[in-house]
């Protein structure tokens, strides 16, 4: 009975997740859905990615959280349009709390969206939002278990970035474990290895976004 439930509430999200993504094409916007566990980088890498890419393209931002907007500070600092969306005890962004910020933003004006996803790596990976690509955050500190651990999440990303890279030497992190158990459940995951710290690997991320806009 619950899977039934369940497989009609993700049929109901996919159907608003699929108009969503029209009206994002509509306007030739890629949308990228920024997903990761709270704490390993995600507003992080879109601060840096916005410095990388300020000027050169057009930039939104969707901050999806329990609570407060102080991520959407951080965006709105840059001059960067930002909308703040609070699920309150939900554990995930859904495609519908997705279409009214699309209202509020200057779609016309924009190239690229990212939608940062509330922090887990379990509840974001069921519902789509209506994004081109999927990226998953996952940070040196975490250990390099996650995606055995949370296989669907690294199943579904288009992009997986090892984030914090910097902290390799300090800690135990089996880079080619991850990356073998990452490559053996999603073959064609693009995978950059970044420092939102340091700024390693960030120009190599931001050229692959540039290459999916002009696609």
């Amino acid at each position: 009975m619950k899977v039934e439930i369940l497989k009609n509430i993700t049929s109901a999200n996919d159907a608003i997740a699929a108009q969503n993504q029209q009206v994002l094409d509509k306007h030739n916007i890629l949308a990228l859905n920024i997903m990761a566990s709270p704490g390993a980088g995600k507003t992080s890498l879109i601060l840096q990615t916005i410095n990388c890419l300020k000027g050169k393209l057009n930039i939104s931002v969707i901050e999806g959280d329990v609570a407060s907007r102080i991520d959407a500070d951080k965006i709105d600092k840059e001059g960067i349009p930002v909308v703040q969306i609070n699920v309150g005890s939900a554990c995930s962004l859904e495609a519908q709390m997705i279409t009214p910020a699309l209202d509020k933003l200057p779609l016309d004006k924009v190239n690229l969206l990212f939608i940062e996803n509330v922090g887990n790596l379990i509840c974001p990976a069921e519902f789509a939002l209506g994004e081109h690509r999927k990226v998953v955050i996952s940070s040196i500190p975490e250990g390099d278990d996650k995606p055995a651990k949370y296989p669907l999440m690294f199943t579904l990303a288009d992009v997986v970035i090892i984030n914090k890279i910097d902290l390799l030497p300090h800690l135990e992190f089996d880079l080619h474990n991850f990356t073998k158990t990452v490559k053996g459940i999603n073959p064609k995951v693009k995978i950059f290895q970044v420092s939102c710290n340091t700024g390693q690997g960030i120009d190599e991320w931001c050229s692959w976004i540039s290459s999916q806009i002009k696609k």
